[in-house]
């Protein structure tokens, strides 16, 4: 099929590769002409393991092409996937639209004939009928546009893997139309990934819009949910790793998104979960999200919880001291910097008076552009010299993974925070570290049986999948 993506950011970048590696046509819009071009040339302008290589792959075989003209998307193809981000506005806490309204606004008044609009982004609910409404005064006369939403369930660092093998397919028409076809062309467009028993759910508007953010929130409430059993942990010597291996056992709560820490960042969770609030704000339902106030608050509370820990390990005053900030990124495997714990944190230290200087294994270009007062290191080894104390902030693999031995001889202190409870702190303390970890103590735990834990430096939303419920 032909089909185009308008919006190449994250998402959109990555499902239209990811559709031309299905087979088929696909024409990619942005208004950016310097990401078009960059795109076009092979380069993805943000880092995704595996993408680089779909990516350029389909520009080889003919399959996938960019262009800054929304005139060539009309003319390439009736199927067109809508992926531009949806922010966070810049005082309150709904998403802005702007991105998305004016991408109809480009497209719309320019389509003729049968066109099929899928909506990708995270949305407010609402917000496919407000479209729905704003193209029927766009477009013209004999014109049909059908709008569907399909929302996307990526995990930065595992997008590919997201895109082309999904735990599920959500498609929300609307209610009022008595009309399968939009149906019928989005399985065919999944076909390939269909047939292999990925559950299809076939709802609403509302539906759909409400299935990210609800999922998203739950993500967020089970994080905060152990941060602030950690904070309990903390204030009576008990061990938070232990207790959520022990919680993680019953197969109603599972182990995953169950790691105290820092807690979460990026571009998706704090948005989604504020954003939800908003909304729900506006349609009366105010009481109903009021505990997501506090899972955000437990979330930003961890920060400054990481930031007091630090200065209580170099003796109580960071003034005049070096921190070595190991990571920049929300999360691993992720060049995003976006409300990023790790950043935030080492801003913290530095307006306190530390000479901070950071290492991340992807991140630091984005990371310099958000904070360049920091300092920054071409390697862990470098951003440790004469450290008074080593801050694991990311839980990039090659940190878990280190050696004590790596950075002894060239730290002022051998003193490591663990802001991830990620690094065996066993081994550091044998190595004669003095070891910190946010959310308490780290004991050793014996091997009493199969661990449902995922690595330390991979946590990972595990969504169950249900059984295909019947159309609606």
């Amino acid at each position: 099929m032909k089909l185009t993506v308008i919006g190449c950011g994250y998402l959109g970048a990555t499902h239209a590769a990811c559709m031309a590696e299905l087979g088929h046509d696909v024409l990619g819009v942005d208004v950016d002409a310097d990401k078009v071009a960059r795109l076009q040339a092979g380069e993805v302008p943000f880092f995704e393991p595996g993408l680089s290589d779909v990516l350029r792959r389909n520009l080889a075989a003919g399959r996938l092409r960019f262009t800054t003209d929304h005139r060539d998307a009309a003319d390439f193809a009736s199927v067109h996937f809508l992926g531009v981000g949806t922010p966070q506005q810049r005082r309150g806490y709904a998403v802005d639209l702007s991105h998305v309204e004016s991408a109809v606004d480009a497209l719309a008044p320019l389509l003729r004939g049968e066109h099929l609009i899928i909506g990708k982004s995270t949305v407010p609910v609402g917000t496919a009928a407000a479209l729905a409404q704003r193209m029927a005064v766009l477009t013209a006369p004999g014109t049909r546009v059908t709008l569907a939403w399909s929302p996307e369930f990526l995990r930065e660092g595992f997008a590919v893997e997201d895109t082309l093998e999904p735990d599920r397919l959500v498609v929300g028409t609307d209610p009022d139309a008595d009309d399968t076809a939009a149906d019928e062309v989005i399985a065919e467009i999944y076909r390939e990934i269909l047939e292999t028993g990925v559950p299809f759910v076939r709802t609403d508007w509302a539906t759909a819009e409400l299935v990210k953010v609800s999922a998203n929130a739950f993500l967020a409430t089970k994080i905060s949910f152990i941060n602030a059993i950690s904070e309990i942990c903390e204030n009576v010597g008990a061990d938070v790793s232990t207790l959520a291996d022990a919680i993680g056992y019953d197969g109603r709560i599972g182990r995953r998104f169950l790691n105290a820490g820092l807690g979460f960042g990026g571009g998706c969770l704090p948005k989604d979960i504020r954003g939800f609030m908003a909304r729900a704000d506006e349609v009366g339902a105010t009481q109903a999200l009021r505990f997501l106030r506090e899972v955000d608050s437990i979330n930003t509370r961890r920060r400054g919880a990481m930031v007091d820990l630090v200065t209580d390990a170099v003796g109580g005053d960071v003034l005049g001291t070096n921190i070595a900030i190991l990571g920049a990124a929300f999360k691993p495997e992720s060049d995003d910097v976006r409300d990023s714990p790790a950043l935030n944190v080492a801003g913290q230290l530095a307006l306190r008076g530390a000479s901070v200087t950071v290492f991340d294994p992807k991140a630091s270009l984005n990371s310099r552009r958000m904070f360049p007062m920091l300092s920054y290191a071409q390697s862990a080894r470098e951003a440790c010299g004469a450290a008074d104390a080593v801050v694991v902030a990311t839980e990039w693999a090659e940190f878990v993974h280190m050696a004590p031995e790596e950075l002894a001889d060239v730290v002022r202190a051998r003193v490591i925070v663990d802001g991830r409870r990620c690094l065996d702190a066993t081994a550091w303390r044998a190595a004669g570290w003095e070891f910190h970890a946010i959310g308490g103590p780290m004991r050793d735990r014996p091997n009493v049986g199969p661990t449902p834990r995922v690595r330390p430096d991979v946590a990972l939303p595990q969504v169950e999948t249900v059984a295909t419920p019947p159309s609606r």
